[in-house]
């Protein structure tokens, strides 16, 4: 991973997290608060997920990680009332999964 993609994953991850405080602990307006909590935080964590997909160890969960980044931005612009608005927590829950399971192993000698 060259730097410039991982300073600009580490700015998206920093915005991402700032946009989960500041929605869960409702600092702004209620309009400006679902903004960044159910919109903006989703957006910043795809195109996070988006950035990390090369990088991946395991190229078997490469389109797998590009999925799940495209449920969280795709998820992020369907109305927060609709049906299929839990497609993004599941793009969230399928991209953290595939980071783990795809960090490098360390063995013990």
């Amino acid at each position: 991973m060259n730097t410039n993609t991982t300073t600009i994953q580490g700015i998206l991850s920093i915005g991402a997290l700032i946009c989960l405080a500041v929605g869960f602990f409702n600092l702004l307006s209620p309009e400006l608060n679902n903004l960044l909590y159910n919109k903006i935080f989703y957006i910043l964590i795809g195109a996070s997920f988006f950035l990390q997909a090369p990088t991946l160890t395991n190229k078997n969960f490469l389109y797998p990680m590009y999925v799940a980044a495209g449920l969280c931005i795709i998820g992020a612009f369907l109305p927060t009332d609709s049906q299929y608005s839990y497609i993004k927590t599941i793009g969230l829950f399928a991209g953290v999964i595939l980071s783990i399971f795809s960090r490098p192993r360390q063995t013990r000698q």
